[in-house]
């Protein structure tokens, strides 16, 4: 426990100077939010993939791994992992050039004034307020660890969360979510080896190991898995998982990474980087093979309810494989992963709302002081800051049965909205506003409409619509690929009038 406390504090020490640095970075708004455009490709690829991979890779999705095999790691490793770098590859250098000639602070921003529409800018900023779900999702997961590594209640766990990355994040804006990243990043990058070898090492000394896991469970080593609530047919595992990692790119937090760096040479640069490191973090999802045969079932039994919880397997698995004191710094380096992410998404809804919500309705008045109304953008954001912990703590102080799903759900219905315009605004140069603005409004409706009434509507299909991934990607298909034929169907139209 010393050893645990001991190594935390430096952690804490270590970041907060990062932190620091990044206040001695910051000098106004813009930097606060994108910084000044000189960041190295090494700094913004390992930021992305520490920023990407977070609480849910090394922490909770390894459990949906442990209770449905093989399905569940095609959908939410390969999958995923090849929808998300192909997406990013399309939309980055493009989105780049705009965002840099509109002088563009985030994608609602960016589309905006792609668009020439304040109104749409705006919905956007609404729309964004949904990554709370993933932020909620992102502060149970630090919280099961920490719980696990320094014996604390969830509510002194979350209030340590909140506190310290909030606060670094409310003095450092993008340059200390950068800094505290690098710093994250390669710790995670070592602790990732360390863990993928330690299964390695495993699957040597077990003979037959693979059949061990085809014994644990009908269905593990299928392909699908037609037991699984999630992962029982080939468009639930595969086309959803490509579908959604192609989504995700535009998170708030992810493509405005390409706004960090000054030529397209450097965006190259830090997508070749983040896909290699990305790809080792998404190998840990393996832990969820080995802990069917190196954890014992009732260390994943909830002490207090003497229930199952899947979201224990990874924690389980590195308590049982290495020695106490490994196990610590590992653990510690788990609450990186999670805190990496997290300061990501504070940075992306606080910059959002204060930007294209508190400045866009100013704005519209025409008068005021330019510089006074970006001090003012500026308090702002680090009031939504405060607010923002405030509410995930109490919302975690009791969370979900399954945070991964929830988070889903959330985070989904914001970048399914998103993809329409950033994908024909990138494409094509004269885009009708009016068209991709309701096809994003129907992408967010056909998404929480199947996820809330699928199984109800169509109780004979084997779509696994309690799969957030699923209802996703359905809406993704229906409403990002018409909108993108349209789109260039009437490319050679007049650009749409401001609104």
């Amino acid at each position: 426990m010393v050893l645990a406390w001991t190594l935390f504090l430096l952690y804490l020490l270590g970041t907060s100077y990062l932190g620091w640095l990044g206040l001695k970075k910051t000098d106004g708004f813009s930097s606060f939010a994108i910084g000044k455009g000189d960041l190295s490709p090494l700094q913004v690829g390992v930021t992305l993939a520490a920023a990407t991979a977070s609480a849910a890779t090394f922490i909770i999705n390894p459990g949906f791994v442990y209770v449905d095999g093989l399905a569940a790691f095609m959908h939410l490793g390969l999958s995923v992992y090849l929808g998300f770098v192909l997406m990013l590859l399309l939309l980055s250098f493009r989105f780049r050039e705009l965002g840099s000639a509109f002088h563009a602070l985030t994608i609602p921003d960016w589309i905006g004034k792609r668009y020439n529409s304040r109104n749409f800018s705006l919905y956007f900023a609404v729309i964004n307020l949904l990554s709370f779900a993933f932020i909620v999702l992102l502060v149970g997961g630090i919280s099961i660890v920490m719980q696990q590594l320094l014996e604390v209640s969830n509510l002194v766990a979350l209030a340590i969360t909140l506190v310290f990355v909030t606060g670094y994040v409310l003095i450092g804006g993008t340059y200390a979510h950068v800094y505290t990243n690098m710093f994250q990043g390669f710790l995670m990058v070592g602790v990732s080896v360390l863990v993928i070898g330690s299964g390695i090492v495993l699957m040597a000394g077990t003979e037959d190991f693979w059949g061990a896991i085809a014994g644990a469970g009908e269905g593990l080593m299928g392909y699908v898995n037609p037991e699984s609530r999630f992962f029982k047919d080939v468009f639930s595992t595969y086309i959803a998982g490509f579908c959604i990692g192609g989504a995700l790119v535009c998170q708030p937090h992810i493509l405005t990474k390409a706004l960090y760096v000054k030529t397209n040479r450097e965006v190259g640069r830090y997508i070749a980087i983040f896909s290699v490191v990305y790809l080792l973090f998404t190998m840990l999802l393996l832990v969820g093979f080995w802990a069917h045969v190196a954890v014992p079932a009732e260390a994943l039994t909830d002490p207090a309810t003497g229930l199952f919880r899947q979201d224990l397997v990874m924690t389980a698995y590195l308590k049982e494989t290495f020695p106490d004191w490994l196990f610590t710094i590992v653990s510690v380096v788990l609450l990186a992963a999670a805190m990496s992410t997290l300061d990501g998404l504070l940075v992306g809804i606080s910059t959002i709302t204060a930007n294209d919500l508190v400045l866009n309705l100013l704005r519209r008045k025409k008068e005021g002081d330019e510089e006074k109304q970006l001090r003012l953008a500026m308090r702002v954001s680090q009031l939504v800051l405060v607010l923002v912990a405030i509410a995930a703590f109490f919302v975690a102080l009791h969370p979900p049965q399954l945070l991964g799903i929830f988070g889903q759900v959330g985070v989904y219905g914001l970048v399914l909205a998103a993809v329409p315009p950033l994908l024909a605004g990138v494409l094509f140069t004269n885009v009708h506003k009016g068209l991709v603005w309701a096809f994003s409004v129907l992408a967010l409706l056909i998404h929480f409409t199947l996820y809330r009434y699928g199984t109800i509507w169509f109780p004979d299909t084997t779509l696994a619509f309690a799969n957030p991934g699923v209802t996703a990607a359905i809406a993704l298909l229906a409403t990002a690929v018409p909108s993108t034929i349209i789109s260039w169907a009437l490319r050679n139209r007049p650009a749409p009038v401001k609104d």
